[in-house]
């Protein structure tokens, strides 16, 4: 599984990386975790508004830092798809 988390580095972007790693330890997943920061790489994505995170090429949230537990949610269905 691959996540990328999309932004420009800003408070809210490094909230959801710390929500993205404890949702992966938390869950024991075997994955690569991307920050992408460059901005023609994030709009290129399709992404207007960051944060966001993309899970296995797949936009699944943006402009919203999501908690753990919706992460944790958020992986489990990815894995299982």
């Amino acid at each position: 599984m691959k996540i990328q988390i999309l932004g420009p580095g800003c408070a809210q972007c490094r909230r959801l990386a710390e929500n993205v790693e404890q949702a992966v330890r938390a869950l024991g997943l075997d994955c690569t975790i991307e920050k992408v920061t460059k901005i023609d790489d994030i709009l290129a994505l399709g992404v207007m508004i960051p944060p966001a995170l993309v899970v296995d090429g797949k936009v699944v949230a943006a402009g919203q830092v999501l908690g753990v537990g919706e992460i944790e949610k958020l992986l489990r269905e990815a894995e299982s798809a």
